[in-house]
């Protein structure tokens, strides 16, 4: 059993209140989730997230087979940083901090980590690892194009 770590960071060109509620929203993360994940949120969710909630998603990020995915927002400390950790789903364990913090010149600094086992040990150096690095290109990409080509 391996513990994976994936750290991104980005620079966002907008205050970290306006940043805070686009990535405190649940309802924004699927504009920066790939379409071939077939990212759903099937789970009624608030505007505004908060400590305790439970968010239930399907996921079909290998081979098209759809997973159910529950995660439950542990941590929130606005706007800071908020942590998400998998309770069912796809992963052994996940386990995902998002942080933000303003920049001198108005702008917010965005970091994510994660650290993640795979269920499966033989895919990760084939696939998970590939796949989840894919995701967040994607969403670097997406982000890049709501907030700092404007």
């Amino acid at each position: 059993m391996k513990l994976n770590r994936l750290y991104r960071e980005q620079k966002i060109n907008a205050g970290i209140n306006e940043v805070w509620d686009y990535f405190s929203s649940p309802s924004n993360l699927p504009v920066i989730t790939p379409d071939w994940l077939n990212f759903e949120i099937i789970s009624v969710v608030p505007d505004d997230m908060y400590e305790g909630l439970i968010i239930e998603y399907k996921v079909s990020p290998i081979l098209n087979i759809p997973f159910k995915w529950i995660t439950e927002i542990t941590y929130v400390n606005k706007p800071y940083f908020f942590v998400d950790e998998q309770r069912f789903g796809p992963y052994k364990f996940w386990h995902h901090k998002h942080f933000f913090k303003e920049l001198d010149d108005g702008s917010t600094l965005m970091s994510d980590e994660v650290h993640y086992i795979v269920t499966f040990n033989f895919l990760d150096k084939m696939l998970i690892a590939k796949r989840l690095k894919s995701i967040f290109d994607y969403r670097f990409k997406k982000i890049e194009e709501i907030f700092n080509k404007r």
